[in-house]
């Protein structure tokens, strides 16, 4: 892989921003950057959602190539594999085909791994560089500037890419192209069997009696602890099923690592079983709600509602 050149430090005075994609991550990710003084341009298929960016001062483009062709460095974050391929390689629309040379593409959808590895080398061929650096964090995250983001790619573009990065999280690099997303895919895994962990506890705790937002407050601090609580446990015990991030990504993310693990002859039940659960959300026609919504799935099973309760007390 070629090595970027040796260029000055990225900052709002030598670096333009593009950025696609202003869904439930994106546009607080993007306004983080503008806030930080960086001259962005923003393309969306649904407009409506970029509105508060342009309000911003950010520019619209009427299509990825057209982002590129006034951006130094083009975030993309979209829904699936394919609309990554469509936005970034499209040849008459994608970005990549508008990028000066010496230009980065940052993909932080979470997607196929072969896929990063494909966008990396037809970036080299056009003297570009890429970097696949999905994020872990949910909204939540993604307002607060406090994500983890999982860099693959040349290291010393991400290494020049810290200033940007600061502004959304924290960045770890991986690997070359494509272990950024085998990375997010491990993470996507670990938070599959932790929240099936946590709503069954929650089921468990009903069952037994216990006040579920009592329980939670209990186990917050003990081993049980964990982000899935902190970032769920309030939501489910509220009904509050609005997604910090679809069901429906999450379904084609824990996809992609069965795919991965089938070509890896990996063997990882837990996993399995989770990815079945979410598809039976998607089922009820509830694949637009967010992931703590599995709940409703063991509540279902169990002919079994939790009743709306006041979240715990930090």
């Amino acid at each position: 892989m070629a090595t970027a050149a040796v260029a000055e430090p990225v900052s709002p005075a030598n670096t333009r921003v593009g950025w696609i994609g202003t869904g439930v991550m994106g546009r607080w990710m993007c306004a983080h950057l503008m806030k930080a003084g960086y001259t962005v341009t923003v393309f969306n298929r649904t407009i409506s959602k970029a509105l508060p960016l342009l309000d911003m001062g950010a520019h619209l483009a009427s299509s990825p190539i057209a982002v590129a062709s006034q951006s130094d460095v083009v975030f993309s974050i979209v829904g699936f594999p394919s609309d990554v391929r469509s936005v970034l390689l499209d040849p008459s629309s994608g970005a990549l085909s508008g990028l000066r040379p010496g230009g980065v593409l940052v993909d932080m959808t979470t997607s196929d791994p072969s896929l990063a590895a494909e966008i990396a080398s037809s970036a080299v061929s056009k003297g570009c560089f890429s970097v696949d650096a999905p994020v872990s964090g949910g909204d939540r995250g993604a307002k607060n500037a406090t994500l983890a983001i999982f860099a693959g790619g040349d290291e010393s573009v991400v290494n020049r890419l810290n200033p940007l990065f600061s502004h959304l999280g924290k960045v770890n690099y991986m690997g070359g192209p494509g272990k950024g997303q085998y990375a997010k895919l491990a993470n996507q895994i670990t938070i599959a069997s932790t929240m099936l962990g946590l709503v069954e506890g929650m089921m468990y705790a009903h069952k037994s009696g216990l006040d579920v937002g009592l329980f939670l407050n209990a186990i917050s601090t003990g081993a049980a602890g964990s982000k899935s609580l902190d970032l769920h446990g309030s939501r489910i015990l509220k009904r509050d099923f609005e997604p910090g991030f679809f069901v429906n990504h999450f379904i084609k993310d824990l996809g992609i690592c069965l795919i991965e693990c089938q070509k890896m002859g990996l063997s990882l039940p837990g996993l399995a079983l989770a990815q079945q659960l979410y598809l039976s959300l998607k089922a009820h026609g509830e694949g637009n709600l967010g992931t703590q919504a599995l709940i409703l799935t063991l509540e279902r099973l169990n002919n079994v509602t939790l009743p709306p309760s006041s979240a715990p007390s930090s």
